[in-house]
């Protein structure tokens, strides 16, 4: 077993460089399969979900070759369809996306039951409505997502009955070699959405509209490989800026687009932080009282759902009472119970949090119950007071690339060790 140790109460300051965005590095190192050719791409994450995902390619056929810690080449030529591994594919949400990646270049699709963050049902109705759409036949069996399209994929009118990036991402990946034209209405309109069309355009596809809630696609017979550079993560953006917030100091954030993290600073001044964008950096400062405020969650350009958890974190430290209302997920608040072992004062109704701010947290050992609750309890030992130990790291580096490197050059005292049982612990080299 593995743990973050965290002796609380010191401020951050420093400067530390943004990775590929995780949400974005998915869909594309899936969708690169549809180009039957090689794709270099740039800027990924080292973390375990991308790992993950290209060990998926590699068993179904794909030569995948690491040209540095951050660029891979994807060579999908002789890849086969249908033979993705339960037992990967059943660990990531994410890999969904074969399921539009093997329609779209096969005309059939076979892939396990995906994995993931348990923070409420995910169905994938609108998945199944947005390929039938397109003329695919789905069904389930024995834990596989099955689908077929006898007579190919051809373009269709598809409407999604909520706002959802997962089925927005799949009918996109799906429609760009169908026959004809594809409109998406209601569809998502976060970065990463758009981040994928720019891929697949520059792969050859012809994607319009993406990042406004009606995408256009006009089917290609062909895509080819491309070098492609992933779009800087702005969730571990907005979990470092949180992590200042919480513990106080000054740290400069680079690689970043200061606009996809409008809705987030905006917020982090609200409670009194005080940001200072710079080109593609931005700098955040707190030197006085953390306040108040209310968060609701809502589909991008709203305050983003992934950031939930970490603001929680850092309410928990200001002066009054804040809410924070969860609009997409039924089932995020369970990591409130970890806080609450560090002394925090939240009350859960529903999909409602009322958090009433504590003079100060206290170190406690707490479990990371999916990727972003452990961001949050990572923020919440940085300012508490005392030693917090964070069990269940695994869900942390799903999508978080050294976290604790980063916070040791920022000045926290933060480690990762190894544990062979509670009384034995040996720092990780």
């Amino acid at each position: 077993m593995e743990k973050i140790i965290i002796e609380g109460g010191t401020p951050l300051y420093g400067e530390i460089e943004i990775n590929g965005m995780k949400n974005a590095a998915l869909p594309i190192i899936l969708a690169s399969i549809l180009t039957e050719d090689k794709c270099v791409i740039e800027h990924l994450p080292a973390i375990s979900d991308v790992s993950l995902a290209l060990e998926i390619l590699r068993s179904m056929g794909a030569g995948v070759k690491m040209l540095n810690r951050t660029t891979v080449e994807i060579d999908t030529t002789h890849i086969r369809g249908g033979n993705s591994p339960y037992d990967l594919v059943s660990k990531m949400r994410g890999s969904t996306y074969l399921i539009g990646a093997e329609l779209g270049r096969f005309g059939a699709a076979r892939v396990g039951w995906p994995g993931g963050c348990d923070f409420g049902v995910r169905p994938i109705d609108q998945h199944i409505k947005g390929f039938e759409a397109l003329g695919a036949e789905v069904d389930i069996e024995n834990g596989y997502i099955v689908a077929n399209a006898p007579d190919g994929l051809r373009g269709g009118q598809v409407y999604f009955d909520c706002v959802t990036v997962g089925a927005t991402v799949n009918v996109m990946i799906a429609a760009v070699l169908a026959k004809g034209n594809t409109v998406i209405d209601n569809a998502a309109r976060e970065p990463h959405i758009v981040d994928l069309a720019n891929f697949l355009n520059t792969c050859g596809a012809k994607i319009t509209g993406a990042g406004t809630s009606v995408i256009r696609i006009s089917g290609v017979e062909k895509l080819h490989g491309c070098t492609y550079t992933i779009i800087p993560d702005m969730i571990e953006a907005g979990t470092y800026m949180a992590a200042v917030a919480a513990t106080g100091g000054r740290v400069r954030i680079t690689n970043v687009i200061p606009k996809h993290l409008e809705i987030i600073s905006a917020k982090l001044e609200e409670m009194g932080a005080t940001i200072e964008e710079d080109g593609d950096s931005i700098t955040i400062s707190r030197l006085g009282d953390l306040r108040r405020a209310n968060i609701k969650t809502l589909p991008y350009p709203g305050f983003p759902t992934d950031m939930h958890p970490q603001m929680s974190a850092v309410l928990c430290c200001a002066k009054g009472t804040s809410i924070v209302s969860e609009g997409i997920w039924e089932n995020r608040f369970r990591y409130v119970d970890e806080l609450l072992k560090m002394g925090a004062d939240i009350t859960v109704d529903g999909r409602t949090a009322t958090i009433q701010g504590v003079e100060r947290l206290s170190g406690a050992p707490v479990r990371a119950v999916d990727l972003r609750a452990g961001a949050a309890m990572l923020i919440a030992g940085l300012a508490a007071e005392g030693r917090t130990e964070v069990s269940g790291i695994g869900s942390i580096e799903r999508g978080y690339d050294d976290i604790v490197g980063k916070l040791t050059r920022l000045g926290a005292n933060v480690k990762k060790v190894y544990c062979s049982d509670e009384n034995e612990l040996r720092e990780a080299q």
